[in-house]
């Protein structure tokens, strides 16, 4: 259902912003250290939440890369990748395949870190 309030994204924006104004200053040592840590991980969840078209897209170019249709879903294709690429059927010299590497590991550095942002949009393919 979307277009109902609040979004998932701001969901968890809500509950990481509670834990960093309200929480944090009052927790000390391990506890304190342990908070960091479930922030970051909301932070993450956040900018997962806000890659789901490049997500899509990337779903679209697998499935074209493999000759499959993208509705089978992402799993499924990165499970027909990697069996393709096992048996010889994709190279590195298959067209589109170091592309689509590449795009899919710029984005899960994105994700993963937002410092990895500012490589992104360096290194974007015209």
């Amino acid at each position: 259902m979307s277009g109902q309030r609040p979004t998932a994204p701001e969901l968890v924006a809500a509950v990481r912003g509670f834990l960093e104004q309200e929480v944090a200053g009052q927790l000390t040592g391990a506890t304190a250290f342990n908070l960091r840590i479930a922030v970051n991980v909301l932070a993450i969840v956040e900018r997962e939440l806000a890659a789901e078209d490049d997500s899509a897209a990337a779903t679209a170019r697998l499935g074209a890369l493999l000759g499959e249709d993208p509705a089978l879903g992402r799993e499924a294709l990165e499970e027909k990748l990697v069996a393709a690429l096992r048996s010889g059927a994709l190279g590195l010299a298959s067209p589109g395949l170091l592309t689509h590497l590449r795009a899919d590991a710029v984005r899960q550095l994105g994700i993963d870190n937002p410092r990895y942002g500012s490589y992104r949009r360096e290194t974007a393919e015209p």
